[in-house]
């Protein structure tokens, strides 16, 4: 049994690696929609006070889709676009 589950994971790893989400490819994204007002680093810009570095996946995730603040949804990101973004922005120092 205990083989069984360890090739089943084995298995499913390629396919995990597969769909994780690209941070260069989401500084690409982020320079597009995000940087304008957030900043080069996340810091904080003109528009957006608040920094943004640093937060979770989860935090940019929903951001985007829902908005936060006075920041509107982005309907532009989506996909694996939303999921490369948040990449990038949780990789950038705080």
């Amino acid at each position: 049994m205990k083989r069984i589950a360890l090739a089943l994971v084995l298995i499913s790893l390629p396919a995990a690696v597969a769909f994780a989400a690209d941070a260069a490819a989401g500084k690409a994204v982020y320079d597009t929609k995000c940087k304008m007002c957030h900043g080069a680093e996340g810091a904080g810009g003109a528009m957006a006070k608040a920094p943004i570095a640093g937060k979770s996946e989860a935090d940019v995730k929903d951001a985007v889709t829902k908005g936060k603040g006075k920041m509107k949804p982005v309907t532009t990101v989506s996909g694996a676009a939303l999921d490369n973004v948040a990449a990038y922005v949780s990789s950038l120092k705080k």
